[in-house]
């Protein structure tokens, strides 16, 4: 697996400190709710976000409930983006309540972008984004997360949640995939 890589971007210490540093911004960011005992929703976005999301809730002292959806952006074989497929139901009782949209990445944005929409509609009281990884270089959308890990390069990378075909998810860290690993 590790031949498939053609460099560690991201070792496994360097995520574990920043996951509890984004944690804690988070954590202050909603502190006002935990003071009001207002519990917040986590909408992870799967199948990418769930190590993220694992490792950041340890770190948030606040009530939450869990409620995952499924969108697909990369389907099967490929490194581009084909636009965000909704894979499952968005939680439909949201109204009055904070929401904060877990994702593994924010490349082009649509996927996020789609999901705040459809939350939003919801009526949820508030709408937070956090991502592990974001591209700059490719946002299609207006829309910005309010809290990124990191900010990487335009690479195909896997690792930490992260995929190729199902692939590579298990990494402790997150490296830029070969162009001859890709099928």
């Amino acid at each position: 697996m590790l031949d498939d890589l053609s460099e560690i971007l991201l070792d496994s210490e360097s995520i574990a400190r920043r996951v509890e540093e984004v944690a804690s911004e988070l954590g202050r960011r909603l502190a006002p709710l935990a003071e009001r005992d207002e519990p917040v929703v986590l909408v992870p976005v799967l199948t990418g976000s769930l190590v993220f999301t694992a490792d950041l809730i340890r770190h948030l002292p606040q009530k939450m409930r869990l409620d995952v959806v499924t969108v697909s952006s990369y389907a099967g074989e490929t490194t581009e983006s084909r636009g965000a497929t909704l894979r499952g139901a968005v939680p439909e009782d949201l109204a009055g309540r904070h929401v904060v949209l877990v994702d593994d990445i924010f490349d082009t944005g649509n996927t996020l972008s789609l999901l705040d929409g459809l939350v939003r509609e919801r009526g949820a009281a508030s709408v937070t984004i956090c991502v592990l990884l974001a591209k700059p270089s490719r946002y299609e959308v207006d829309l910005r997360p309010d809290l990124i890990g990191f900010e990487i390069p335009d690479a195909f990378v896997v690792g930490y949640g992260l995929d190729y075909d199902g692939l590579y998810r298990n990494l402790p860290f997150i490296g830029i995939l070969k162009s001859e690993a890709v099928k």
